[in-house]
């Protein structure tokens, strides 16, 4: 209530009812122009606004009911030279009762998982087809840099109507997606994502399981039965990033999986929202993680939930030895900026139900063993000299703004006072929506120059070792987590505020808290021009993003 009382607002205001304003998942606020959490209210300075850009949906130009409607994602297999065909185009997807005009790469959300074998190279022909600049970024892959997909500097970006070829390798047996680099905050959102799964020739890269599943966990934010819409000239929801209210698993709001009693199943979990964080966990059922964003851990460990930043892939492994009904939770907790309050949300994306049949074969004795992966910790053991070294290179994380509305640069002042390590939820969600990219100004600065985002062009030798120090401040006009992401290489995460990470795993993408400090171990072994970058795509559309030049 502190924070209410100091901006002279400690009631709802004229015609709001607080039982209108219920959160039921949808978290729609009945008489506000976006969804509002239970209780929250609009402060007074800001009722009446909207966002400086225009509005922009893709059902402003193409009706949903002459579209296909979006089918669900299908397994592509793919050898050593082969070729897809690879289309994003306009869809109608139909989530809880309402029909949305929406993207889908081939027709399908999630689009096509392309599943190949490590060592492969592929060429995909994309089309575009939708009302928008596009690419594709193929996420996490140490790939040849011409076909990274970013738009600037890799390629120049493929009008609507145009095509574009790629030259795909998998050299990194793992869980890896594709999606845009144009616009992300729109195209991503509305559904152009798909995975990449990439086998090892060792059949025992994994312990044995009886099925495998991909989870693509994304949101969407709806009021109604409409889509909020987006800032055509520059993000919207630029401060927080756009944190949606209906949780989707694979494009739909309720997971549905079956399965024989004692089933192991391999999930292989992708965060492909914009800006939401996930800590997922399956109550009742044992789980172990084994594998992220480009490869095994050395170890694997029995965890009770998994924390997936966007962009994130985790795999994990989960016996089912009991029948039942056992829920997929999203459990964190909720921040309210307004009142300063805290309290624990839980969100049931779905079930798995688990019958009386006993499975053939039955894992159980190999999946009560961690495994130790000797060879994951020879690989790195070359690295470890490099540990403990001086950083090459610190990068702070901050923020700029200007011409917001005056009563949220007041609540600023005062909200800073606290904060969340991890924001879960948008605890603020009509002065987040009421920022822009043409308003705020998320940084990258190098503590060394003070070059900021794209003045930092960074040259290392290929084979070079880098270690990078990440210091997300927290005394920044909004503070807010980041997850920081590099194009094609992979890194290790030595360390968290001093503490050193005692099971280690190759990264592409890392979270950073804040007020954390981060440090980071860099393999630049693939030469090229490659982002570093936040991955909340408003943040990435508000600047946030410098360069590395791998050179040979």
């Amino acid at each position: 209530m502190l924070l209410l009382i100091a901006l002279g607002c400690t009631a709802p205001l004229a015609g709001q009812d607080h039982a209108a304003m219920g959160h039921d998942h949808d978290g729609m606020a009945m008489d506000m122009p976006i969804p509002m959490p239970k209780g929250m209210v609009m402060l007074p300075g800001l009722v009446g606004l909207t966002p400086p850009v225009a509005p922009f949906l893709p059902g402003m130009v193409a009706d949903p009911a002459g579209l296909p409607s979006a089918r669900p994602s299908q397994v592509v297999a793919l050898a050593d030279g082969d070729t897809l065909d690879l289309t994003a185009g306009l869809v109608a997807r139909t989530i809880r009762g309402r029909t949305y005009t929406m993207y889908a790469f081939n027709g399908q959300v999630p689009g096509p998982m392309i599943r190949v074998a490590r060592g492969a190279t592929i060429t995909v022909r994309f089309h575009n087809a939708i009302d928008l600049e596009s690419t594709v970024h193929w996420h996490g892959l140490r790939l040849d840099n011409g076909s990274d997909g970013v738009p600037g500097l890799t390629q120049a970006p493929v009008e609507p109507g145009g095509d574009h070829t790629y030259t795909v390798r998998f050299p990194d047996a793992g869980i890896y997606w594709y999606h845009p680099h144009v616009r992300e905050d729109i195209q991503q959102a509305l559904g152009l994502y798909g995975n990449l799964l990439v086998d090892s020739e060792d059949p025992d890269y994994y312990a044995p399981a009886n099925r495998e599943q991909a989870l693509m966990l994304s949101d969407l934010l709806v009021h109604h039965d409409t889509l909020i819409a987006f800032g055509r000239e520059a993000p919207d929801f630029a401060l927080m990033g756009r944190v949606g209210n209906v949780l989707l698993v694979n494009g739909e709001p309720e997971y549905r999986l079956d399965v024989k009693r004692g089933e192991v199943v391999r999930f292989h979990l992708t965060n492909v929202a914009n800006s939401r964080t996930w800590n997922l966990s399956i109550p009742g059922v044992p789980m172990k993680v084994v594998a992220s964003d480009v490869g095994r851990f050395e170890r694997e460990e029995w965890v009770a939930s998994v924390v997936l930043a966007p962009a994130e892939r985790y795999v994990i492994e989960a016996r089912f030895a009991e029948p039942g009904r056992y829920p997929l939770l999203n459990a964190i907790q909720a921040v309210d900026h307004y009142r300063g309050e805290f309290e624990p949300q839980v969100d049931t994306l779905g079930w798995i139900t688990v019958g009386s049949r006993p499975v053939r074969p039955d894992h159980a004795s190999s999946f009560a063993v961690l495994r130790h992966n000797t060879d994951v910790t020879a690989e790195i053991d070359r690295y470890r000299d490099q540990f403990d070294r001086a950083p090459d290179k610190t990068l702070h994380l901050t923020v700029a703004v200007s011409g917001l509305p005056l009563t949220t640069v007041q609540f600023m002042s005062v909200d800073t006072a606290y904060y969340h390590p991890v924001e879960w939820v948008d605890g603020m969600p009509e002065m987040n929506w009421l920022s822009t990219a043409q308003q705020v100004r998320w940084i990258l600065r190098d503590e060394a120059t003070g070059a900021e985002n794209h003045a930092i062009d960074w040259t290392v030798r290929q084979g070079a070792v880098v270690k990078l120090r990440l210091v997300n401040e927290a005394t920044s006009f909004h503070p807010m987590q980041h997850p920081i992401h590099l194009h094609g290489q992979r890194m290790l995460v030595l360390s968290r505020d001093g503490v050193p990470t005692t099971n280690l795993v190759w990264k592409d993408t890392v979270l950073i808290p804040v007020g954390s400090t981060v440090d980071l171990l860099i393999d630049a072994a693939n030469p090229g021009a490659w982002m570093l970058h936040c991955h909340i795509a408003e943040h990435l559309g508000a600047g946030m993003m410098a360069t590395m030049h791998v050179v040979p």
